[in-house]
């Protein structure tokens, strides 16, 4: 039986890597790796664990969450203590909150500044 695989990164296709990175640093504190370029940016964090990367693609189109004419393929989702607090952080750094909201008061989604969208949950 082959060993298990680990999984080091989740890539994120954008129009600019470099914003895309600085928006997931200012979000989770990981640190920018040190030959991102305006073509691939990625962060990494102290313990080498999983990191984000952001590769340009030309032509890129946005997800439309939560319809599916651009489908969203991927979101990440964070646990924080407080969802207020969180919201108010994230729209600051540049995450924008659709209007369909189905979590209720459990969880939040949101999306990134290249339009993917993400989760924010009580712990």
């Amino acid at each position: 039986m082959p060993s298990r695989m680990r999984m080091t990164v989740i890539t994120f296709d954008c129009a600019d890597p470099p914003a895309l990175a600085e928006f997931y640093r200012q979000v989770t504190g990981l640190e920018p790796h040190p030959r991102s370029s305006a073509e691939f940016a990625g962060l990494v964090g102290e313990d080498g664990g999983l990191a984000i990367g952001c590769q340009r693609v030309d032509g890129y189109e946005a997800p439309r969450w939560p319809g599916q004419s651009v489908p969203q393929q991927i979101h990440l989702d964070f646990e924080v203590d407080d969802l207020d607090e969180a919201e108010a952080m994230l729209l600051e750094l540049g995450a924008a909150k659709p209007d369909h909201q189905p979590g209720g008061d459990r969880w939040r989604v949101f999306t990134d500044p290249a339009g993917h969208p993400f989760c924010v949950l009580t712990r």
